[in-house]
């Protein structure tokens, strides 16, 4: 299969790549991740998603030497980049700047139903042709005392990610209930990845 630029440093996604069997090189974006407060919560994470992409895309042309035309054919003619948000009232929870701002997140899902949101972009380098899809799932999470807040806090699994808590960790035993994909709560919705890459052209199971 032909090697994808995954344009994300998340553990989460790596592991996906591998589970799937696609090779993948990490070239994370260096873009600051805000959005048009304009746009509707649904349409951020696709808009962050796809600078994300662009950017790691035009850095490649300058490497490279310009695209499509001088671009090198045995490199990499795929970009794809991902960004996930946790939404609740109209709030966006991203990654928790410490544990108080992670203990104030929990909080604030506790016995309640949020949503995560994500964007998903695919870039074919050779054309810049840009695919996307915007994947919701809504998660539901059972009451939590201030002891087990504190408790899940001392694991450290609330530490980079987006929320302030990991689906398929210990924040587990809280959660009460999963509508939608849940792949795309730990990181990466798959049957929309695998749905994106196949409706790009991409081929499973191919060489070059």
């Amino acid at each position: 299969m032909e090697t994808i630029i995954l344009a994300s440093a998340s553990p989460r996604r790596h592991d996906y790549f591998r589970l799937l069997g696609i090779p993948f090189v990490v070239k994370p974006s260096t873009i600051e991740e805000i959005w048009d407060e304009n746009l509707p919560l649904e349409e951020a994470p696709k808009a962050i998603a796809t600078r994300k992409v662009l950017s790691v895309a035009e850095s490649l042309q300058a490497e490279f030497g310009g695209m499509p035309a001088d671009y090198p054919p045995d490199r990499p003619r795929w970009v794809f980049g991902a960004d996930t948000i946790v939404a609740i009232d109209g709030r966006v929870f991203g990654k928790p700047k410490g544990r108080v701002q992670a203990n104030l997140m929990l909080s604030s899902l506790q016995n309640r139903v949020h949503r995560v949101i994500s964007g998903i972009v695919l870039c074919r380098l050779e054309d810049r042709r840009i695919s996307a899809k915007t994947v919701t799932s809504e998660v539901s999470f059972a009451s939590m005392s201030n002891a087990e807040i504190e408790w899940y806090l001392d694991t450290g699994e609330w530490e980079g990610v987006a929320g302030a808590y990991k689906a398929q960790g210990v924040a587990s035993c809280f959660i009460a209930g999963i509508q939608g994909s849940f792949s795309n709560v730990i990181g990466l919705p798959l049957r929309e990845f695998y749905t994106l890459l196949r409706e790009s052209g991409y081929e499973f199971g191919a060489r070059r």
